[in-house]
């Protein structure tokens, strides 16, 4: 079996693992077009995702970190299938529920979903994350970060860790000391902020996430596609660059395609 990531833009990435097909963050808005981030923020997209919804493969699922409109828009809300199986918060899957998404999967922290084919299993793990610091946390809407453990029998599991838009906070430890090895990090950076206010990783704290987990690799993703996003990538490369410290960084382009090894 082989596997892959196909990088659409902001933090949409379609992940083949084995036998399934999933889709990360749905945002399929197109340049110029206005979304409302949330919490009365909109903000206009910079860039143009590089596919759109109809010549995506069949999907087994969605993971979705959070419901805000630059992770599942409007698009994605018009044009997903009902009957797909979305995996998020609970927050996120009642809401989507009620615009008519039937198979809606809330996980909370530490909970998993498990997908089966044949020999093949995908796993779904809902990990801590904190899309702010301080009295801003408690307006903003839950975010997960996930671990996906794609497995097969007889081999070891390959992990793919899903940071969702996370804030470095000290529960992001427990992660390594649950899961014995990352084979890939797919990090949401940009630096976004909102009245001066940090809402996701900038370069610093990007590469203290990365430092942090060791992963064998780690693909950026969620950078220079907003207006509200002020920390461009080179923050993060010129960051993880300084440091020496032996950590691998694939840039993947959008509309590129990153083999993975599993």
């Amino acid at each position: 079996m082989t596997g892959s990531l196909y990088f659409v833009g902001n933090a949409t990435t379609v992940l083949r693992l084995g036998p399934f097909t999933v889709l990360t963050d749905p945002n399929f808005l197109h340049r110029g077009q206005w979304t409302h981030i949330g919490q009365g923020v909109v903000s206009r997209r910079l860039t143009d995702p590089a596919t759109g919804i109809g010549a995506l493969p069949e999907l087994d699922g969605v993971v979705l970190s959070h419901l805000h409109g630059d992770h599942f828009d409007r698009v994605a809300s018009r044009e997903l299938a009902r009957d797909l199986p979305v995996f998020t918060t609970p927050h996120a899957a009642k809401r989507l529920s009620r615009r008519g998404f039937r198979e809606t999967a809330p996980l909370r922290t530490w909970e998993t979903a498990t997908l089966s084919k044949g020999a093949s299993t995908l796993t779904m793990t809902s990990l801590p994350g904190r899309h702010a610091l301080g009295p801003l946390a408690r307006v903003l809407p839950p975010v997960m970060g996930t671990m996906l453990e794609y497995r097969q029998v007889g081999a070891r599991p390959f992990r793919i860790y899903l940071s969702g838009d996370t804030l470095v906070h000290p529960a992001l430890r427990e992660i390594r000391e649950r899961f014995d090895g990352i084979d890939l990090a797919v990090v949401h950076l940009g630096g976004t902020k909102v009245l001066g206010l940090l809402l996701t990783m900038d370069g610093r704290q990007g590469a203290d996430l990365v430092e942090l987990l060791g992963p064998e690799t780690t693909v950026p993703v969620h950078y220079e596609e907003y207006g509200v996003m002020k920390s461009p990538l080179s923050d993060f490369t010129g960051e993880i660059a300084r440091r020496e410290a032996g950590l691998v960084v694939q840039v993947v382009a959008r509309g590129e395609t990153f083999g993975l090894p599993i």
